[in-house]
């Protein structure tokens, strides 16, 4: 009589037809000791599954430990064994999360069944290990239902009747139905009834189950353990946790987010209470952990042509207990350079989370900064007010109100800017990793409208910063990375424009391959010498094909364009160049170490090759 294994998370289980049925669960296997050194290297391990699926093939691969053992060059007999008698529940569980419910699993080492081999009796060497497995033929769903669901509630496509029945999809939808009730205020609703049932003759499996919503509920009140430094109420302010109001899953999370988002907290939990306050109150308990109150980072970057350039900041992460963090950022850019100066700036900032409201941040910044370019130099201060809203974990808001006041010197003579600025700004990001992409898109966008004073101009600065990322076959092995990037000045002329707010092209940030800042507009100012200074329009685009060879080691070859233009992104008043390269990435824990080899491909700004070293991926 053959054994069919039948696997479900739920405690009701019954098997219709002339087969017998076994419960099995995952926690049936034995554990693994990965510590002791090999006594006798395995030979041969074979895993063969009846009818080649290439996708279950992998399913039982990656669920084997006696493969992982074998990768891993433990080859122990007692260790072998022990997997072999594990990987019986394992491989099972992963049959069922792909709707393989009649699964025929044998594990023979050395010719015997692994199953029937003692496990104080283990064989003091092991040469070859067999794994067979017969899937069966996949189950569909006869029966899919959960009841009752709350108003509008849309179930995954994956349960539904004729679908394919991985255990996995009644799961989610349970999960699903859930998280809708909760959603409605109703906190506390369960499971009260599960009943799944596989028909082997008609290869079919029918999932009933009943949910018992409970009662709507309101928040209760909002106690805070854990914190040292950080006012209570300052913490119930962040949170934002509307008490009073009905229970809301995405209320409670965004209240959970808050706190995190401060950067105060290393662990932030918020539980329910288990009892209901009359008459419909349900207390929240928030636990915090908060972290050491200063931080410390540096970078570095180097450039061939553009020297080296470094950067160092200290934050404290709640300055006055209330959650204020003031920081102090620093930086010098272009040492060592053989084309310019040294620029240098210090920067100034403190921030107040849940300002006006849980999810605005205002701060006050001042900054100052010194640039050494190649035709000219200046000195500026800027001082201004920002305010930040976050909308979601994707999607942020800024306005601020900021002076700046430029004094320099050019071939033409001394120059000075002074205005008044209202930039405005949009961030979208939706890339999975911050600092290594694999996919997702990211966009920026600021419109920055100033008013100048004395013989500074007055108009409105526009930017714009798209990037996208798409992984190809088995994701971030192989990934496609692309970025345009866009501004422009209206209003004032080229000459009345702060210096600091026109656009340059070359370099790390636009297109590697062509000197910094390189790429700009010829100007002369009275009867003096012809010098460079930047554009009014600029248009850029970078495409990268990131390929990653190891867990550790990518490549990557890369195209660069950038353009700068006087009245217009085209016409007789601009100009263009282009980079290309390779480049090579090391994986760390904080991000890609980035080593990048680029030439001018068009454009009269520069030749020869540059280097680029620096921490995290180009964009």
């Amino acid at each position: 009589m053959r054994v069919v294994h039948v696997f479900s998370r739920y405690h009701v289980l019954r098997v219709r037809g002339a087969v017998a049925a076994v419960l099995l669960g995952l926690g049936l296997g034995l554990g693994v000791g990965l510590g002791v050194a090999p006594v006798q290297a395995l030979d041969r391990l074979d895993i063969v599954v009846a009818g080649g699926s290439e996708d279950l093939t992998r399913a039982v691969q990656e669920a084997s430990q006696l493969r992982s053992l074998q990768v891993l060059g433990q080859t122990d007999p007692q260790d072998l064994l022990a997997a072999a008698r594990a990987d019986y529940a394992r491989i099972l569980a992963a049959m069922y999360a792909r709707g393989h419910y009649s699964v025929v699993i044998r594990i023979r080492i050395d010719g015997r069944e692994a199953a029937a081999i003692p496990a104080l009796e283990a064989p003091t060497a092991i040469s070859t290990i067999r794994i067979d497995v017969d899937p069966g033929d996949p189950f569909r769903f006869g029966l899919a239902r959960i009841a009752p669901l709350a108003p509008a509630t849309e179930l995954p496509q994956g349960f539904r009747l004729g679908a394919p029945a991985r255990s996995g999809a009644v799961a989610e939808a349970v999960d699903v139905a859930i998280k809708a009730w909760r959603e409605t205020g109703h906190a506390k609703a369960f499971v009260a009834r599960e009943t799944v049932v596989a028909d082997h003759a008609a290869r079919r499996l029918d999932a009933d189950v009943g949910l018992d919503q409970g009662p709507r509920l309101r928040f209760g009140r909002l106690e805070i353990t854990g914190e040292n430094r950080m006012r209570e109420r300052r913490i119930h302010k962040i949170a934002g946790l509307p008490e009073g109001e009905i229970f809301s899953e995405t209320e409670l999370r965004r209240a959970e987010t808050r706190l995190r988002r401060t950067g105060i907290f290393s662990s932030v939990a918020l539980t329910e209470d288990e009892q209901v306050t009359a008459p419909d109150l349900l207390g929240i308990t928030a636990t915090v952990v908060e972290q050491k109150p200063r931080r410390y980072s540096f970078g570095a970057e180097i450039a061939s042509l553009d020297g080296v350039s470094l950067s160092a900041a200290w934050l404290h992460r709640n300055l006055l207990g209330g959650g204020e963090r003031l920081g102090v950022a620093a930086d010098a850019t272009n040492i060592g350079s053989g084309e310019s100066g040294i620029d240098y700036g210090l920067e100034v900032t403190l921030d107040r989370p849940a300002t006006l409201t849980p999810d605005t941040t205002a701060g006050l910044m001042l900054g100052f900064s010194h640039e050494d370019e190649i035709d000219y130099a200046l000195d500026s201060v800027t001082f201004g007010l920002k305010v930040s809203h976050t909308f979601s974990e994707t999607l942020t808001a800024r306005v601020g109100l900021t002076y700046d006041y430029l004094d320099g010197r050019d071939p033409g003579g001394s120059f000075t800017y002074r205005n008044l600025s209202l930039p405005v700004g949009l961030s979208w990001d939706r890339r999975d990793v911050a600092n290594n992409p694999t996919r997702g898109f990211y966009l920026d966008a600021e419109a920055k409208p100033f008013a100048g004073f004395g013989t500074t101009g007055s108009g409105l600065r526009a930017t714009l910063d798209g990037r996208a990322y798409r992984s190809l076959g088995e994701p971030g092995r192989f990934v496609i990375a692309a970025r345009a990037q866009a501004g422009a000045i209206f209003g004032s002329t080229l000459l009345e424009t702060p210096r600091n707010d026109l656009f340059f092209s070359g370099g790390g940030g636009t297109v590697r391959g062509q000197p910094y800042r390189s790429l700009g507009i010829a100007v002369t100012r009275a009867v003096g010498p012809q010098f460079l200074i930047g554009g009014k329009y600029f248009l850029a685009g970078s495409l990268e094909a990131r390929a990653r060879v190891s867990d550790r080691i990518g490549v990557v070859g890369f195209v660069d364009w950038g353009s700068i233009g006087l009245d217009g992104f085209t016409g007789g008043f601009s100009d263009s160049h282009a980079g290309a390269g390779l480049g090579l990435r090391y994986e760390t824990g904080l991000g890609p170490i980035r080593l990048d080899v680029a030439a001018p491909i068009s454009g009269t700004t520069g030749d020869g090759v540059q280097f680029y070293v620096g921490l995290g991926q180009s964009f």
